[in-house]
This record gives C-alpha cells, sequence and structure tokens, in this order.
C-alpha cells in the first residue's frame, strides 16, 4: 500500500529542489475542477514558493468553474504563498475560430478541441514569463505514458510533472493526504475541453483502474488465456490509444544527415 504522506513530503521535495535549481522564482498551475490540478496546486502550495492558480474557462461546465473556485479558494485559505488569477478565453476562443476558414471536416471538433487546451498552455507560458515560474502539469501515468489522454503541446506543454509517476488510484489517495475538497474528489473525471457533461471514461471506452489494470498487465506479461471478454475489451482499447498516441510520449524525431552529405 502507498504511503500517501511520504509521497507527498517527497514530491514536494522535489519541486522544491527543481525549482531552485531552475534559478525560478515559483509555479504557475492551470486549474480546471479536477482531481489532477488539485492535487498539482495542492503539492506546489506546500513548498512555500508563490504559487499562481489559473482559471481559463473557455466556455466551460459551471459545475466545472465552482469546483475550481473552491479548490483555489480552499488553497488561499490554508496557503499565503497562493494566488490566483481567472483569464476568461472564451472571447479569444471566438477570435480564432472567425479567423479560421470554414470547414465541414468531420475532424474539425477534436482540432478546436485541442486548440482550446492550446490557448490555456499560451496562456500559462505568459503568467509564467511574468512570474519567473514554472508551468507545473497536471497529467497521472496513465494520461502521459499509458494511453496518451492529453493534447500535444496543450496540457502536455508543461515545464515538469509532478505527479505524472503516479496512477489515477494513486492520485486520488494523494489528494485524500492532503485534504482536497469533497466536491473534486466525488467528480467524474473529465477533460472539460468539449463544453458538455462528458467524461473522460465515455471517450475512452474505460475507468481509470481498468486502463490501470491494462497497465499492469502488459507490463507484467500476463496470459492472455486468462481474461474475461470485459478484460480483452480494455487491452484492446489501451493498446490502440497507446499506439496512436505515442508520437506525443516520444521525443521529437529528428532527421539525422549523413556526414558524407554535410
Amino acid at each position: 500500500m502507498m504511503h500517501a504522506d511520504k509521497v507527498v513530503e517527497h514530491i514536494v521535495n522535489w519541486m522544491t529542489h527543481y525549482s531552485e535549481q531552475s534559478k525560478t522564482k515559483g509555479f504557475v498551475v492551470g486549474v480546471s475542477g479536477g482531481i489532477d490540478s488539485a492535487v498539482t496546486s495542492s503539492l506546489a502550495a506546500r513548498t512555500g514558493k508563490p504559487v499562481l492558480c489559473l482559471e481559463m474557462p473557455i466556455y466551460q461546465a459551471a459545475s466545472q468553474v465552482s469546483r475550481a473556485s473552491k479548490h483555489i479558494d480552499s488553497l488561499k485559505s490554508q496557503f499565503p504563498n497562493v494566488s490566483s488569477v481567472e483569464v476568461e478565453l472564451s472571447p479569444v476562443f471566438d477570435s480564432f475560430l472567425q479567423a479560421l476558414p470554414e470547414s465541414s471536416d468531420e475532424t474539425r471538433d477534436m482540432a478546436l478541441v485541442n486548440t482550446r487546451a492550446r490557448l490555456r498552455m499560451t496562456t500559462l507560458y505568459y503568467f509564467a514569463g511574468l512570474h519567473s515560474s514554472l508551468v507545473a502539469g497536471t497529467g497521472n501515468k496513465v494520461e502521459d505514458f499509458g494511453v496518451g489522454f492529453y493534447t500535444k503541446y496543450g496540457d502536455g506543454g508543461v515545464d515538469l510533472s509532478p505527479i505524472a509517476d503516479l496512477t489515477k488510484t494513486e492520485v486520488y489517495a494523494v489528494a485524500a493526504e492532503m485534504g482536497v475538497i469533497q466536491e473534486i474528489m466525488d467528480a467524474a473525471p473529465t477533460d472539460g475541453l468539449w463544453g458538455d457533461d462528458r467524461t473522460d471514461e465515455d471517450q475512452i471506452g474505460a475507468s481509470y483502474p481498468e486502463l490501470e489494470w491494462a497497465m499492469a498487465f502488459i507490463e507484467s506479461e500476463g496470459n492472455l488465456d486468462t481474461l474475461t471478454d470485459r478484460q480483452q475489451e480494455v487491452l484492446k482499447i489501451y493498446n490502440t490509444l497507446h499506439r496512436s498516441n505515442l508520437h506525443k510520449m516520444l521525443p521529437i524525431p529528428v532527421c539525422s544527415i549523413p556526414q558524407e552529405l554535410k
């Protein structure tokens, strides 16, 4: 069983050391109302360094905005080093849409969803530059290294990843240890990019515990003959997403020029 208190201490020390080594002053965290950003911002707050929590709604569901605000208020009441800014990005998104050529292509919606994440990344780095701070990522292990459930150069564009070695289940354990508000603990995980109430499980087709099982099964080279029909389905979902999103997880490929051609 994971020692959540010691994990919290370890990550906080790691973040503190990384900030000091990089000669930066603190952290900027995008807070969405979900468990991952709540945990990341709570860990950053415990470093004692300045932490700026950013809310960046783009036609966001009211429940997500409310949860984010309550979490930030809770942090600010406990940690004097935490401040917050809300940047309403809906008008920016609208202006971007107006500048684009019209299209009925079925991939347009996904491209625009990723655009939302990239507008937020740009905003995070604006404030990070303004305050000489690091952008702290909010991705967990299953998202970042399993199914690649994030936007390249969107929420994947960060300076450091404090919780990327924790599964979603472990993230919840760390959240409980730090006293993250119950409303966030109880909320179904969602990326909040579609402007509706669809959850991560709706999009992926499997729950996080199922994906964690698949990740562990592959790592342990388990016996396929022992699997139930649902386990086989989950394994297929996991493998399909892992393969299609591998380009996000690997370093950018560089074309190496043979010396004789130079």
